[in-house]
């Protein structure tokens, strides 16, 4: 831009300093740069030597920055990470064994149960009314019609540009909803139900344990599969009920996975056994805690 001084000493704009700027484009610093470079002449091969050199210099350093770069944080997997490793390792071995555990005891489970059954056949006593004790309250293995319900997480939604997820996903199945599905199949007459093979009794509990949904304190993943032995019309049933329509909203709202169809033949596993604690009456001869008056309390 150009001014102009007044006579008082001070600066005002010229009119056309938006045509000076268009006509000298150019800084005036670079101007200077180029007739310094041409008075001083071309530079010397040895200078040109020398730049080529640095340059040559400062990119092998940067090269060899690198390599240790990739070195130290790819080659070299980190610590933590191999610990993590490790421990689900450890884990899903664990895993594997404490199924087959379960198996050999389900499998001695079952045996007691038949030779129990021969002994009190053999003594007279109803073997048939405590089988079906057994069957209501999960002990054992039963079988019938009833009813599939699958709940699946709705996918993650993600960025169209970078992938990455983005957001939280509303439609990922809760503990809650599990709970819910679960409550309204024994409010329309189930008499047995599991999920994703875990056999729910009267002391059974579905809860979070942080991102993972644990039943029986064992944890299972989406899809989560509930079977319920129960009437015929029992798929009929849940879907006219507020909960049932309620997760087929969900299927349109949050992209939710739900389905539900009757079974002819389900076969549910017996529950483990629960691990009772019984309480006992305190003796007579020990002295009974003193009630206090209401007046020595302070009543109101």
């Amino acid at each position: 831009m150009t001014s102009e001084p007044t006579e008082q000493g001070d600066r005002r704009f010229a009119p056309d300093f938006l045509l000076e700027m268009f006509r000298n484009p150019l800084d005036a610093g670079y101007a200077e740069a180029a007739r310094a470079r041409a008075s001083s002449g071309p530079p010397s091969p040895r200078r040109r030597g020398i730049a080529r050199g640095a340059r040559t210099v400062a990119l092998v350093f940067a090269g060899f920055l690198l390599a240790v770069a990739y070195q130290q944080t790819v080659a070299n997997e980190p610590a933590s990470a191999r610990a993590r490793a490790g421990l689900v390792a450890d884990v899903q071995q664990r895993q594997v064994e404490a199924d087959k555990l379960q198996r050999q005891a389900d499998g001695l489970r079952d045996r007691v149960n038949r030779e129990r059954d021969a002994a009190l056949a053999a003594g007279g006593a109803d073997a048939g009314a405590l089988q079906g004790l057994e069957a209501g309250d999960g002990l054992a293995r039963v079988r019938g019609a009833g009813v599939t319900v699958e709940l699946g997480d709705a996918p993650q939604p993600v960025d169209p540009v970078t992938g990455q997820a983005t957001g939280k996903n509303e439609g990922k199945v809760l503990d809650r909803d599990l709970q819910d599905v679960t409550n309204e199949l024994w409010r329309d007459g189930a008499e047995a139900i599991a999920v994703n093979g875990e056999r729910l009794t009267a002391t059974s509990t579905i809860r979070n344990a942080g991102a993972t949904i644990l039943v029986n304190f064992k944890p299972v993943v989406s899809p989560y599969q509930i079977l319920a032995i129960g009437p015929k019309d029992l798929d009929r049933r849940f879907n006219d009920s507020d909960t049932g329509q309620r997760f087929h909203r969900y299927v349109t709202e949050f992209a939710m996975q739900v389905s539900v169809r009757a079974s002819s033949d389900l076969t549910l596993p017996a529950a483990a056994d629960p691990q009772l604690r019984f309480a006992r009456p305190v003796p007579s001869g020990s002295p009974s805690p003193a009630v206090p008056s209401p007046s020595a309390s302070g009543g109101r």
